[in-house]
């Protein structure tokens, strides 16, 4: 079976390229993020999923939905997911176009999760290491997940780096088996 974000690059690179094209790119930001959060909604899901609902229902319900945002070429690509029965992607299709954008603008959005609250100086301290190790001016958001025990997780783009001690004791609990 071949994996959601493998089906969803092409399409993202060519919303990408199309936004760049037009100078939209904030603007398909915005859309496809909201697209995005509406198709994981268990509702629309159900609508999804029911026969009796057709293309134009659909399509009609996501542009009431999205409102101004929802542009001829906005409308064209989601009837373009729809008919491909693609839209269920919707969300990696959002989060590799940030991922475009981002490489883009030379930007990159970070996410650091960690088992305490992280003082100003070491949000710091992570952006001037990200920065180096990755070549774009970072933008991190930070938040606390206890259940990580120590240490931290890190978010950027495609890449994951794991140095909570949850992952360490997962990791070694694997290596031992």
């Amino acid at each position: 079976m071949v994996e959601k974000a493998t089906l969803a690059r092409p399409y993202a690179k060519a919303v990408f390229e199309t936004a760049s094209a037009h100078q939209q790119l904030p603007l398909w930001s915005d859309v496809l993020g909201l697209l995005a959060q509406v198709i994981v909604d268990p509702q629309i899901k159900e609508l999804l999923n029911n026969p009796r609902v057709t293309h134009e229902t659909l399509q009609a319900l996501l542009k009431d939905i999205v409102g101004e945002g929802f542009t001829a070429e906005v409308g064209h690509f989601v009837q373009l997911l729809i008919d491909n029965h693609r839209i269920t992607l919707l969300p990696q299709i959002a989060t590799q176009y940030e991922i475009y954008r981002a490489h883009a603008l030379k930007s990159m959005r970070v996410e650091l999760i960690a088992a305490f609250d992280v003082s100003d100086a070491q949000k710091d301290q992570f952006t001037t290491v990200l920065k180096k190790r990755f070549g774009h001016e970072i933008d991190l958001t930070c938040r606390v997940d206890k259940s990580l025990l120590g240490g931290a997780i890190v978010r950027a783009g495609d890449t994951v780096i794991d140095g909570s001690a949850l992952g360490r004791l997962n990791q070694l609990a694997d290596n031992l088996i």
